[in-house]
């Protein structure tokens, strides 16, 4: 099952282009099974999510992107909104108390002149990135960093044993799908989709 797990649309996210509509539409031209809204530190009404979804056939499930004083996370099974920048451990906080699931976001972006090794940064010292000593996952591939910062984030993943996720950090309906994870699983419900994160059963690819 291919989902998109970071998507962010207009108004809610206000550096995105893409209105709600159109994600249906691109979803089934690329052949998506669903995609997870992650607007930035909002989180959609349920009642709006089964509005957009109608009887289209393509699963949308709520998340959020979080901005942390260490960086954002991407927050599966937190029904509330959280405003202003806190810290990653607040967050980690919170999310455990919900039964939640995090994912670093992006984690190395903005390593695009200065990666690994350039700085004389080990893989050792990637691994330690304050942010995921409290994260459940790795965003490994996201449709808007370089090659290259992917490539850091999937080391650092494999090195520290957690699963890699992907996701297109759409903010343009050309990006719908760039990466995807995909479930062995099919899921149904934002329940469904919380087990399956937290099996890790599931790979990364793209609809692309």
């Amino acid at each position: 099952m291919l989902i998109d797990l970071h998507v962010h649309t207009s108004p809610r996210s206000p550096c995105s282009n893409i209105h709600p509509a159109e994600l249906i539409q691109e979803a089934k031209r690329i052949g998506l099974d669903g995609f997870c809204l992650t607007e930035h530190q909002v989180l959609w009404d349920w009642d709006e999510v089964v509005r957009l979804a109608g009887d289209n056939g393509i699963k949308i499930f709520r998340g959020n992107e979080i901005t942390t004083a260490q960086g954002d996370v991407l927050v599966f099974g937190l029904d509330q909104d959280i405003k202003g920048i806190i810290t990653i451990q607040e967050l980690h906080l919170i999310v455990q108390s919900a039964g939640g699931f995090s994912i670093a976001a992006h984690p190395f972006r903005g390593f695009k002149m200065f990666g690994v090794g350039q700085l004389g940064m080990t893989l050792d010292q990637a691994c330690k990135k304050k942010i995921l000593q409290f994260v459940d996952s790795i965003e490994i591939r996201n449709g808007r960093v370089t090659e290259k910062e992917n490539e850091v984030a999937g080391n650092v993943a494999e090195k520290l044993g957690l699963r890699g996720t992907a996701g297109s950090d759409a903010h343009e309906i050309g990006a719908l799908g760039t990466w995807v994870t995909i479930f062995e699983k099919d899921i149904e419900t934002e329940t469904d989709l919380l087990r399956e994160l937290k099996s890790g059963r599931f790979t990364i690819g793209s609809a692309r």
